[in-house]
């Protein structure tokens, strides 16, 4: 009888708080790369608020339990199957979501993976997610011209930062919703053009910033009353896109809003097929801002594997957490 061999992988034993589920424990090797398969040796992935939700089993999508979890990342080419003549031993790839990759290797198939350029490993292993997010929201639901504004609230977050460094990109305009005023330079200096502390008077602060000039599309993170300002601030037949829910599950705007403006309301989640069918092309058209520096993300802590629950303990009190397995 052949003996198991095994490798480690952050697992949780059921759905439930993270600190309570989640370990680092042994499971099984992956099986050797077959036709049109690569091995990959998982290198960095972000510890996402959607990651806690999966673990919590509250995610549209949930793996198999017990298992391993994790949703994005970038990794190594250690093994090549037959048929793969766009890959190489050594080449780091991002990782497709929905892997349930928290695992030091994997075999996966090839299609539409590609060789990533030299980059800082930390920023490439958060390309999955929010940036090909913040492309699409900025595309899929209004016609934006440059020079046009886009209005969105939760702008410190990873996907607000992305729209901004996109935006900008493409030649629009930000205008930024925060709730901490130590927030306004810190995204200015990312590149955002106008930065309002969330209060009574911001609707009013942002007819005012923007001087006239047209507000083509809010987009919104936290629902709620939250998703209701941008109905009010955003211009005549403009859209208004929901893509997570932060503060609350359900959705308050004023019925003058879709009636008498014609603002129309949406939702977007990567998951759905159009959206992950868009996905690639959205990846590719921001990787060279992720790879210039341009757009980038703060990091408030790295971790190795090994200390997994101490990593979810401080993503849930805030800020981007990588989970490094280079330093497993």
């Amino acid at each position: 009888m052949t003996k198991e061999t095994l490798m480690k992988a952050i697992q949780i034993s059921a759905f439930g708080e993270p600190r309570d589920v989640l370990r680092f424990a042994d499971f099984p090797e992956p099986a050797a790369p077959g036709p049109n398969e690569v091995l990959i040796q998982l290198e960095a992935s972000p510890l996402n608020p959607h990651d806690v939700y999966v673990i919590r089993g509250g995610f549209p999508v949930l793996p198999p339990t017990p298992g391993p979890v994790g949703n994005e990342g970038v990794g190594r080419v250690i093994g090549v199957g037959t048929d793969v003549d766009h890959l190489a031993i050594g080449d780091r790839v991002l990782l497709p979501i929905f892997t349930w990759l928290w695992r030091e290797r994997m075999t996966i198939s090839a299609k539409g993976l590609f060789a990533l350029p030299d980059a800082d490993l930390h920023q490439l292993s958060m390309l999955g997610i929010n940036p090909p997010t913040a492309a699409l929201l900025l595309s899929e639901y209004a016609s934006l011209e440059p020079g046009e504004w886009v209005v969105q609230n939760a702008a410190n977050s990873g996907v607000g930062r992305a729209v901004i460094g996109v935006a900008k990109a493409r030649g629009l305009k930000t205008l930024n919703i925060v709730r901490r005023p130590e927030l306004v330079d810190e995204l200015k200096e990312a590149g955002a053009d106008v930065v309002l502390v969330a209060g009574d008077n911001t609707a009013a602060e942002a007819e005012q910033a923007v001087n006239g000039g047209r507000i083509g599309l809010g987009i919104d993170a936290i629902g709620g009353e939250a998703i209701g300002l941008l109905a009010t601030i955003v211009s005549p037949r403009a859209a208004v896109v929901a893509y997570s829910i932060l503060g609350s599950a359900t959705m308050s705007i004023p019925a003058w809003s879709p009636i008498f403006k014609q603002v129309t309301v949406h939702g977007f989640f990567l998951g759905n097929p159009d959206s992950a069918a868009a996905a690639p092309a959205a990846v590719r058209e921001v990787l060279p801002l992720v790879v210039s520096g341009d757009l980038h993300t703060p990091i408030s802590g790295v971790y190795p594997p090994s200390a997994i629950v101490e990593a979810a303990i401080h993503a849930e009190r805030g800020g981007k957490v990588i989970l490094d397995f280079t330093a497993a």
